[in-house]
């Protein structure tokens, strides 16, 4: 698991990407629209989830990537309408920019090691 600080840095870094320059989806079957409109997620919400993201929402990471020049891949995790959503996150070395990976119903249970219990 990673530090809690570094995980605030990476968060830090990509919503400041994501405001200056948007992001890129990767057009991936479980991507797809109809997983989203399941979850009543327009492609805006989708990018607005993602700013929204907290410390505690992480999951695991960093992990290794391959396919934008070996940067590390982050995975996050929210609950909507009683699902949750696994959101894989990146920061292409290529390009610099945002990048999701992976925004869909999450396909086994995710954990949290740093959310709190209520």
């Amino acid at each position: 698991m990673a530090d809690k600080l570094v995980i605030k840095s990476f968060l830090q870094e990509l919503k400041a990407i994501i405001k200056s320059f948007g992001i890129i989806f990767f057009n991936r079957p479980k991507n797809n629209i109809q997983n989203l409109a399941d979850l009543s997620i327009t492609a805006k919400m989708r990018e607005e989830l993602i700013l929204n993201l907290e410390v505690e929402d992480y999951s695991e990471g960093p992990l290794e990537e391959t396919q934008q020049g070996g940067t590390e891949m982050w995975v996050f995790g929210k609950l909507i309408k009683g699902q949750q959503v696994y959101i894989k996150l990146t920061i292409s070395k290529m390009t610099g920019g945002a990048v999701c990976i992976s925004f869909h119903k999450a396909e086994h249970p995710m954990e949290f090691p740093l959310k709190k219990s209520n």
